[in-house]
């Protein structure tokens, strides 16, 4: 692994929103406690020091969001496997609450947390996350850290990205959309539609294949599942929770004893 010297890190840089989910699973498999904790610091150290910045805060998800209750059709996720983790897993979802400072709130995924703080945060952020959801959906700068490249995503280029996942579903989350309706197809029929004329488009399309009652229930079941919350107004339509004030952290006040 390449060396970061913190003290190299500007003070005055962007603050890296990280979803965390991803940090696990792509560390534990490691056959050491030890060595995990260490891929888990060089992969922070390297969104700070590739975005050029010492400020960062970082989400995790922990427990049942509220897409478990709003899903109906199908159990959201329902596809995934849900056997036993390795212990390292639980334990470095500890260490990034402990050491690192990574906070959850209940009912809510990572995913709509670093978009809602994105949106309501006065200054200057980048988005950390591989999820080609958060990535697309979410306006703003991101940095994908399965690729470590930068991508910048419009607002106009983020909802159409919600809707055409409104036609296709999220197989990968288990939310079904239109059945037989993939990438390929979405992206032809919302080749010639605006943008304003894009909810009433896919809503029709519902209804086409389900009829009226079971297409508009259908359509509003797929949208609370698929939608990323994206500001605090968001989050009180969905869950009663008041989200606190951002907490910046400082990688070079943090745990100083260990970087020095």
């Amino acid at each position: 692994m390449d060396i970061i010297d913190i003290k190299d890190l500007p003070d005055d840089g962007p603050v890296v929103l990280i979803d965390a989910d991803s940090l696990l699973y792509f560390e534990m498999g490691k056959p050491t406690l030890e060595e995990a904790i260490a891929g888990i610091d060089h992969r922070i150290l390297t969104m700070l020091n590739v975005n050029e910045t010492c400020n960062f805060a970082g989400f995790l998800t922990i427990g049942r969001c509220f897409r478990y209750n709003a899903a109906k059709t199908k159990n959201y996720k329902y596809n995934r496997k849900h056997g036993s983790k390795p212990i390292i897993f639980y334990a470095l979802k500890e260490y990034l609450q402990q050491h690192w400072n990574f906070i959850y709130m209940s009912e809510l995924e990572a995913d709509d947390l670093v978009a809602v703080y994105g949106d309501g945060y006065n200054g200057n952020t980048v988005i950390c996350s591989p999820d080609k959801d958060v990535i697309y959906q979410v306006p703003g700068v991101h940095f994908n850290y399965r690729t470590a490249e930068h991508i910048h995503t419009t607002p106009d280029q983020a909802e159409k990205f919600l809707w055409k996942q409104m036609l296709m579903g999220d197989s990968t989350d288990g939310i079904q959309g239109i059945p037989k309706v993939g990438e390929k197809t979405a992206d032809k029929w919302l080749l010639e539609v605006g943008l304003p004329e894009m909810p009433m488009f896919v809503l029709e399309k519902y209804v086409e294949k389900f009829g009226i009652p079971i297409g508009i229930t259908k359509f509003a079941e797929t949208f609370k599942l698929i939608y990323i919350l994206k500001s605090k107004e968001d989050v009180l339509q969905e869950v009663d929770i008041k989200l606190p004030e951002l907490v910046v952290n400082n990688v070079k006040l943090l745990n100083k004893e260990q970087w020095q």
